[in-house]
């Protein structure tokens, strides 16, 4: 029995008073008459100062290296007597390096000179100077820059080179916008790529997605071709010699066989004899680099990776955001929660809830 009337003096002292709590909202009432419409029309003038943005997507599913293609590629030498080995292809620069490598530097920069224009007016600008003079910005943001002018040294960075190894401080700043402005995500189950760049003119917004995958499947392309490039250019360097020793040396037996068409004399035959050989060696010689350049040419189609397109850049109809109305009510009701706990302290009655909890 005495533990009975413990616990029932515990749940009467614990339990919240609604009907006090209610009472003392009502006492100071009038604060929420004053306090809700000023905070509405302050939430009003923030929300209706945030300009516009949209949001354009582009997804895409990368090829990656398999044996397959490595040992189709075998069978193809094999047949002009070239041994590639059955060593599957590596793929160092792994889809999931994709974001790191837009975030970098030197692919930001890179996209400072893309050409863009607004859906408004047919100025044509590049993605640089668009971010740099073309951005609307919150009223307040703009008063802030005013006095920033006005009390400090603006700084000339007019026609600088882009360094991507020294940048300006307004170039770091460009290039920290991007890298709000345009996100890369891979998804590590599919391998899907997706691109997601944000604008305030939706022109631009598809103008960008579209140039931020045509420069990254090139980066991924060259780089993946490098070697085979690489090889190939030197494999045709040595075939163009071959071809011109070859073109001598058939020149030099075609000449001498009609300068000497009537003699029989043995020198003369030792000699066609000679530059026959010579011509046959050249020839050899550059048959032989002729069907290397084709596997060097083979190699180079087959390294160059292959990119599905999921989803294409479209210019978006509805922006993306602010979401006016939800920013306004969330407004309101932090506004609401902060006076009904400030009614409650004065009244009293948030000590005892305090004193509950």
């Amino acid at each position: 029995m005495d533990e009975n009337n413990k616990m029932n003096q515990v749940e009467e002292e614990s339990s919240i008073d609604y009907a006090a709590l209610w009472a003392a909202v009502k006492r100071r009432k009038h604060l929420y008459v004053v306090v809700l419409p000023v905070a509405f029309v302050l939430a009003c003038i923030y929300a209706l100062g945030l300009p516009n943005y949209y949001n354009v997507q582009v997804k895409l599913s990368p090829e990656l290296s398999s044996k397959s293609s490595t040992s189709s590629l075998s069978a193809l030498a094999s047949q002009f007597g070239v041994n590639l080995g059955g060593r599957a292809a590596t793929e160092a620069l792994f889809p999931t390096l994709y974001p790191d490598l837009m975030n970098s530097v030197d692919f930001k920069t890179s996209l400072f000179p893309v050409k863009v224009k607004r859906e408004e007016d047919k100025k044509v600008m590049t993605y640089y100077d668009y971010l740099l003079n073309e951005q609307k910005t919150p009223w307040w943001s703009g008063a802030v820059k005013g006095l920033m002018s006005i009390f400090g040294s603006k700084e000339k960075e007019k026609n600088l080179k882009v360094d991507p190894f020294r940048l300006t401080k307004t170039q770091t700043a460009i290039a920290q916008v991007i890298d709000k402005k345009v996100v890369c995500d891979v998804d590590k189950k599919t391998m899907v790529i997706t691109i997601d760049v944000t604008d305030q003119d939706p022109l631009i917004a598809a103008t960008m997605a579209d140039s931020v995958k045509v420069r990254l499947q090139d980066f991924i392309t060259e780089y993946r071709t490098k070697k085979a490039r690489h090889d190939l250019a030197y494999t045709q360097k040595l075939y163009k010699e071959a071809k011109e020793r070859y073109t001598r040396a058939r020149q030099n037996y075609a000449s001498f066989s009609d300068a000497n068409q009537d003699l029989i004399l043995e020198s003369v035959r030792s000699k066609q004899t000679d530059l026959e050989n010579e011509m046959q060696l050249q020839f050899n010689a550059y048959n032989t680099l002729a069907q290397q350049m084709q596997m060097a040419e083979a190699k180079v189609q087959e390294d160059t990776p292959a990119f599905t397109t999921l989803q294409s850049a479209t210019v978006p109809v509805k922006k993306a955001g602010p979401v006016r109305s939800k920013m306004v009510l969330m407004f309101l009701f932090l506004v609401f929660i902060g006076t009904t706990a400030y009614i409650l302290y004065k009244e009293g009655e948030l000590k005892k809830l305090i004193g509950i909890g």
